[in-house]
């Protein structure tokens, strides 16, 4: 068994969670790398690794408990108890809301807000048993704002929103913190060529919404992820920390 911490950052393979991953593995930290197809995070690894850094690929559907029981399994076997875990894995969607059916909703709702459920009640023995625990779930600044032909991923990740603000207040006694960055405009993500492909979005309007004149970057999702993993955020739990270049400002 390792004595580092050990992190689970799902969704890992690339985007967003892979750099929340090697984020992580900078600070010594110990990397689960978990996305649905465990040969996709073969990448992530060998940048840990490259980097000095420990990790190891799982694979899982994070709607299926079963699936998740198993690679935390394996994860636990070979880098030992898992106290930090990066909810990250999601499906986006941009269906109108009078198309969309109830097997639709059903799906997004099921990797969005169940996986997130699934994941964090799975790594919560070992975050009990260490009495400290970190927390970090990724939503979106729709959940913020809402947005066009967007209502169910906006509204599972809204449900993410309010699920972190119960969180924190039931699992803070036992050391654990639990807090949330909705991301805006990043570049270089799964989704982000999923919305400009979808709206056709010139990048000079999506800059004019954007007050720092820049479109975001994983990694700036990522130094944020750290900040709230860390031993610094210790007093800092059921927060929404929105990494978005002030285009939502609260």
């Amino acid at each position: 068994m390792m004595s580092v911490k050990v992190a689970l950052v799902t969704g890992a393979a690339a985007g967003i969670g892979a750099a929340c991953a090697k984020r992580l593995a900078q600070d010594g930290i110990a990397i689960g790398v978990l996305d649905l197809d465990e040969a996709r995070c073969a990448d992530t690894v060998a940048a840990i690794k490259a980097a000095g850094g420990i990790a190891m690929a799982v694979g899982a559907d994070v709607s299926k408990r079963d699936q998740v029981q198993a690679a935390l399994a394996k994860l636990r076997a070979e880098l030992g108890p898992i106290t930090i875990v990066v909810n990250n894995a999601g499906v986006t969607d941009f269906t109108p809301f009078e198309e969309t059916t109830d097997a639709l909703w059903d799906f997004v709702f099921a990797v969005n807000v169940k996986g997130t459920f699934i994941v964090t009640q799975e790594v919560l023995p070992d975050m009990k048993a260490a009495h400290w625990g970190r927390i970090v779930n990724i939503s979106s600044s729709s959940a913020q704002t809402g947005a066009v032909k967007m209502p169910t991923y906006s509204a599972s990740k809204g449900a993410i929103v309010t699920l972190t603000r119960s969180l924190a207040q039931e699992l803070g006694p036992l050391g654990i913190t639990v807090n949330n960055i909705p991301p805006g405009s990043v570049m270089g993500t799964i989704m982000s060529e999923a919305n400009r492909d979808k709206f056709q979005i010139p990048t000079e309007v999506l800059l004019s919404t954007v007050p720092v004149r820049r479109l975001g970057e994983p990694n700036d999702i990522a130094n944020a992820c750290a900040y709230l993993c860390s031993e610094g955020a210790g007093y800092v739990t059921g927060q929404t920390l929105g990494v978005n270049g002030g285009r939502v400002v609260t």
